[in-house]
């Protein structure tokens, strides 16, 4: 009987191991992205993703409506290595919610963003990824922009 229950354990934990290290590997894949993003580096960015990504942003236009809009993949990678060496920034994930389903993962990141050491906005990144062979790959990224009522906790001091 009791080489029979630690059987059944150790085949049920298989999965969540397999599990946990997918997720850690999605991690890993939105961490490279973000270190070539403040590095202003296009082709470490451009390992990260797919072909195909699509970038959405959500937050209000100058009407104070709420509203979506769609940046091409290109031009925002022309627009971050025209970032002059002055302006520095930083985009502080604040956590990460990883859900994984074969070959598909989705992740939730609340963040700041920070430019030259001063509070600029904060809001939640939905990364949609998928897994090409071995490696994962960003499909697309929404992210929503405010200045107030930050997710989960009031604008603090960038460390």
């Amino acid at each position: 009987m009791r080489s029979i229950l630690f059987l059944f354990i150790l085949f049920c934990s298989v999965p969540m191991h397999a599990q946990g290290s997918e997720e850690v590997n999605v991690k890993k894949t939105i961490d490279e992205f973000f270190e070539g993003f403040h590095r202003k580096d296009s082709v470490a960015v451009r390992k990260t993703v797919t072909g195909t990504i699509e970038l959405h942003t959500i937050g209000k236009n100058k009407e104070g409506n709420e509203s979506i809009s769609s940046v091409p993949f290109g031009n925002f990678l022309q627009a971050i290595v025209k970032i002059p060496d002055s302006v520095q920034f930083r985009e502080l994930l604040l956590s990460y919610n990883i859900q994984v389903d074969g070959s598909m993962a989705h992740a939730w990141t609340p963040y700041e963003f920070w430019l030259n050491d001063s509070f600029s906005h904060c809001g939640v990144n939905s990364f949609q990824l998928f897994k090409e062979g071995e490696t994962w790959k960003i499909l697309s990224i929404m992210d929503t922009r405010r200045k107030e009522n930050c997710y989960p906790m009031p604008p603090r001091k960038q460390d």
